[in-house]
């Protein structure tokens, strides 16, 4: 008998009973269920200016500016970009540009004061002019970043998306390093570094842009800027090779001994008018190979923007049309004496908008608003009147 008062014993086990496998009475783990892939939402950009519409804007632009002498060129400036803003939709809201005609009239009264003052020392050349003329020269070197920053500055607080501003965050030191050094550094290695800063430069605008609080990112690379560089480069040579042999061949033709003729003055007017058509010619490539430039340079600025971690832009159009565009619509302003710049204006924003889309996951409206400070119309006076182009 057991002894009542010593605790139960656990029963024995039989000799033919397998052993318990506790690692099997425990739980198995459980995997954590994934997460559902966020929704992506795709806004398309759409443009509804009509050229005739503009052309009416365009015209009282263009006529008031040469009866007040340039005074109305802010005001001109500002229409203009309020109507092509304002005709731009993204998920049924259109954009805003706010800036006040007055604060650039002050700007633009500024710079065309130095620059005047400028020109009419070069001209009149009075008792020290190389002095006036060279210090404003390099006083322009000098302030160019920081115009460009200021200008960029103005321009975002200027526009606005559903009732919020954008934002340009970019400091004066980074100015100088994008568009100072990095331009320097281009010319002197004779633009074997022009792909560099022309990401050094892309790279500035859109990593302190910001819509809201929201900040921006630049996820390109310095590699895709060179591959556009050199397939512009290889466009012109390649233009250049091709057109350049007919008119060699031509050239050669009219040079030669001709036994019914022997006057030289069709040599001679033959190798000019070959001259004149090449010359013509690499013009046209030279061109068309800066238009795709600028439009595979935008394409590629689009495709690497990101927006507070929930909003990219995504582009589909070709760059080659977008060049062509710029091209055609060149020519045709030329031959109508500048009376087409209208339909121009409103032919490439149409084809470009039309191939923009805007993909979130996360609705537009979650973006907070932003403190939008003052910012001086100085830059943006400077760019616009120097046509100065900042490529975005």
């Amino acid at each position: 008998m057991s002894d009542p008062s010593l605790p139960p014993t656990a029963p024995q086990r039989q000799a033919d009973e397998p052993p318990v496998n506790l690692r099997k009475l425990e739980p198995e783990p459980q995997l954590p269920l994934a997460s559902p892939a966020p929704t992506i939402s795709a806004y398309p950009v759409r443009f509804t200016g009509t050229a005739g519409e503009f052309f009416r804007l365009w015209i009282v632009n263009t006529a008031l500016s040469i009866m007040t002498l340039g005074l109305y060129l802010p005001w001109a400036r500002v229409r203009t970009r309020q109507y092509f803003y304002g005709h731009t939709w993204v998920d049924g809201q259109n954009f805003e540009y706010t800036a006040n005609p007055v604060a650039l009239l002050r700007g633009y009264v500024i710079v065309a004061a130095f620059f005047g003052t400028y020109t009419l020392s070069s001209q009149i050349q009075f008792q020290g002019w190389e002095w006036v003329a060279g210090l404003i020269g390099i006083g322009f070197v000098a302030l160019y970043p920081w115009l460009v920053m200021k200008s960029l500055r103005f321009l975002a607080a200027s526009t606005s998306h559903r009732g919020l501003n954008f934002r340009f965050h970019g400091r004066a030191g980074g100015a100088y390093v994008a568009y100072g050094v990095a331009n320097i550094v281009a010319g002197l290695s004779s633009s074997l570094a022009l792909p560099w800063a022309w990401f050094m430069q892309r790279r500035y605008q859109v990593e302190h842009a910001a819509y809201g609080r929201g900040r921006a990112t630049f996820r390109g690379d310095v590699g895709s800027f060179y591959i556009i560089g050199l397939t512009a480069l290889g466009m012109v040579i390649g233009a250049v090779i091709v057109l350049a042999v007919p008119v060699i061949a031509g050239f050669a033709l009219l040079s030669s001994d001709d036994p019914f003729s022997r006057s030289g003055d069709a040599g001679f007017l033959g190798a000019f008018a070959g001259i004149a058509v090449l010359y013509l010619a690499f013009l046209a490539a030279y061109s068309l190979a800066w238009q795709y430039i600028r439009g595979a340079t935008l394409k590629l600025v689009l495709n690497s923007i990101e927006l507070g971690g929930v909003v990219r832009t995504h582009a589909t159009f070709s760059p080659w049309m977008l060049a062509w565009i710029g091209l055609s619509n060149a020519a045709v302003q030329v031959v109508t004496l500048g009376l087409a710049t209208p339909w121009a204006a409103v032919r490439r924003t149409r084809y470009m908008m039309g191939g923009i889309q805007v993909l979130a996951i996360a609705s537009l409206d979650d973006f907070a608003a932003d403190v939008t400070l003052n910012e001086n119309a100085l830059g943006e006076a400077a760019t616009e009147l120097l046509d100065i182009n900042l490529g975005f």
